[in-house]
């Protein structure tokens, strides 16, 4: 989406939330059981909060509050946009002050941060029917088994394909059938490696945790209580990476790169592969027209489902007009509002049956229509493997560990499992 800066969409983690350090305490049980079942007059004020989508599409969203208000004779609705940088500074310390909006704009992260401190409705109490109206995988990306409930109604998701610079692939001895496993994209990095040396590598980054889930790593155990992504397919997977520094095919300044310097690589023509959004052909016309004329666009690489990220819309536990904040909440995630936003972003709808729509299902054969069409395919049977529980902290943890064993300073196996240890040290932080 061009106006959120396409960093916000694919890094989930940057809405991790720190609210246990602003000092907010837990919602109690009695706050919480007396939201629990939610009944009365749609009318009323209520808040409705957005992260940076207010340039760009303000008109989609003044339509959308103006539908609803007319729909529900007697509501207002306050839309609040704040900024990308800061957004979970801002959740935090309204959730601090008390002030949280009654309808908020989350990730799954901060969800989970925010339901942890009883500041989010349990949509598993309070509206479990809504679940059929949404993707299986969609719904179940706010439900946390160790809180026991659903917290938020999803939104809109992206995803996106492999993105490949031939002319660089070429350059380096790799052709025929592009990659679409991590087998055969780390054979074809061998073989860059073996060519190119340091002029040129197939990977620009380490795998981040929702790649460990991509390769058919479990990441947690089934009641979402413990990390267990150091068993020996997360051992495997990462002994990948550290066989391709040795062989050349990494070098110790991709060690340390975040998802911005991966994609600033790749245009600069230093990197062979790009796992790309449905945003990604149109940055790289407008921003590097000369990559984008030898780019080829392959399947997600994954040994299981495809990865896809969810921004779902939460309400607020202890709003003053609850009855509003979900009937809005639910009139902005519905199948023909989530349509008409995605067809003005760069985005693709959770709403069960949106999919089918001749948007996402007809080619018109232009570049642009045959990525959403491939995205869209791609969506329909993904999963949001980042779980929820895995903070920010231990996302920078995880990449600490993991440049460590490919630099050969820490065995690949004691990296993982302190990585775990970290991780679930944080998981009640």
């Amino acid at each position: 989406m061009p106006s959120r800066k396409r960093t916000t969409l694919a890094l989930p983690a940057v809405l991790a939330l720190s609210i246990s350090a602003c000092g907010v305490a837990g919602g109690s049980s009695d706050d919480t059981d007396a939201r629990s079942t939610v009944s009365g007059e749609v009318t009323g004020e209520i808040s409705f909060q957005t992260w940076n989508l207010k340039g760009g599409y303000e008109e989609y969203f003044t339509g959308l509050v103006d539908a609803f208000e007319a729909a529900h004779p007697g509501t207002t609705v306050k839309w609040i946009d704040q900024p990308a940088e800061g957004y979970q500074d801002k959740l935090s310390a309204d959730a601090a002050a008390g002030s949280l909006p009654d309808v908020v704009d989350v990730g799954p992260e901060a969800a989970f941060t925010l339901a942890g401190a009883g500041m989010l409705l349990d949509l598993s109490k309070t509206d479990a029917a809504a679940q059929s109206d949404y993707l299986p995988k969609a719904w179940d990306a706010n439900h946390f088994p160790s809180l026991g409930g659903t917290y938020a109604y999803p939104w809109y998701l992206n995803t996106g394909p492999s993105f490949f610079n031939t002319a660089v692939l070429e350059k380096c001895g790799v052709t025929g059938d592009l990659p679409t496993t991590y087998d055969a994209l780390f054979t074809a990095g061998l073989r860059m490696a073996t060519e190119c040396k340091a002029d040129a590598s197939m990977v620009g980054r380490l795998p981040a945790i929702e790649n460990f889930g991509s390769y058919g790593v479990p990441l947690m155990d089934s009641g979402g209580t413990t990390f267990t992504f150091n068993d020996a397919k997360g051992v495997e997977l990462v002994n990948h990476y550290k066989e391709l520094f040795t062989a050349g095919g990494l070098t110790e300044a991709t060690l340390n790169e975040l998802q911005t310097g991966e994609v600033d690589a790749f245009k600069a023509g230093q990197v062979g592969w790009l796992p790309g959004s449905s945003y990604t052909l149109k940055d790289l016309k407008e921003t590097a027209p000369k990559v984008a004329k030898t780019v080829e666009i392959s399947p997600q690489i994954t040994n299981d489902k495809p990865n896809m990220y969810i921004e779902s819309l939460a309400v607020n536990a202890k709003s003053e007009n609850t009855a509003t904040a979900v009937a809005f909440a639910k009139f902005a995630t519905d199948k023909e509002n989530q349509l008409a936003f995605s067809q003005k972003a760069a985005i693709f709808p959770s709403a069960t049956g949106a999919l089918d729509d001749e948007y996402f299902t007809q080619d018109d054969g232009t570049d642009e229509t045959a990525l959403r069409l491939e995205s869209a395919k791609a969506v329909s049977e993904a999963i949001v493997y980042w779980p929820a529980a895995f903070s920010s902290k231990s996302v920078d943890h995880l990449r600490e560990q993991i440049a460590l064993a490919v630099l050969g300073k820490k065995d690949v196996q004691e990296a993982l499992d302190e990585a775990v240890e970290y991780a679930n040290g944080n998981l009640n932080q």
